[in-house]
């Protein structure tokens, strides 16, 4: 029998195979963007039965491509996490340590108000190691530290705070914004509470 000159791994894709990929990258992203549709407007506890659904496939194909409930809000705000992150970069270089912190920290803030119920999801993620948020959140969660590291050095933030304290406040902030008509001045009060000083006052006698 004669054999094939073709080797098995450099083979071209046949048409089926070429067909399979191309409907599972349009799977994909269709999940992607009703996952984000539904997020937004039912917070990211919604049943992903229900985004299966929308999106026109089975229960068993969107876990196909995501495995569990992080790995879907991961895949959603990937994009999202990436740019804070380069945000945090570029604020390095501000004139201002504070001002640049407070930047990040507005613009965090912004970023977890795009899904209802994401700050509870960012805050629980950097505490499970196992969740496929991880590591998008630690990545982040370097970014910020360098920033306050930075401002602190600079003694114009509190230097008890650590990072893991200001994540967590910037992420109770950010629920409880989506709870509030006026979530702006939440946000200016917690970062007036972060400049240097505060920790420092004696309680009125």
């Amino acid at each position: 029998m004669a054999q094939s000159n073709q080797d098995p791994i450099t083979a071209a894709p046949t048409a089926d195979e070429v067909t399979m990929r191309a409907d599972g990258r349009r799977n994909y992203d269709r999940l992607l963007e009703t996952a984000r549709a539904a997020f937004a407007q039912q917070g990211t506890d919604v049943s992903l039965r229900e985004v299966a659904r929308s999106a026109g496939v089975g229960i068993g194909t969107l876990y196909r491509h995501f495995p569990t409930r992080e790995a879907l809000i991961e895949a959603c705000m990937r994009h999202g996490l990436d740019l804070l992150c380069a945000r945090a970069g570029a604020l390095l270089d501000a004139p201002s340590p504070d001002d640049a912190l407070m930047q990040w920290l507005h613009a965090l803030a912004v970023s977890s108000a795009t899904y209802q119920g994401l700050p509870g999801s960012l805050l629980a993620a950097l505490q499970d190691e196992t969740s496929e948020l991880h590591r998008s959140c630690r990545a982040m969660a370097a970014a910020a530290g360098a920033l306050l590291d930075r401002a602190q050095q600079h003694g114009t933030v509190r230097s008890d705070l650590a990072t893991g304290d200001l994540l967590a406040l910037a992420a109770a902030v950010a629920w409880a914004a989506q709870q509030t008509p006026d979530p702006e001045r939440l946000r200016a009060v917690l970062l007036d509470a972060f400049r240097n000083g505060i920790a420092d006052r004696q309680p009125a006698q």
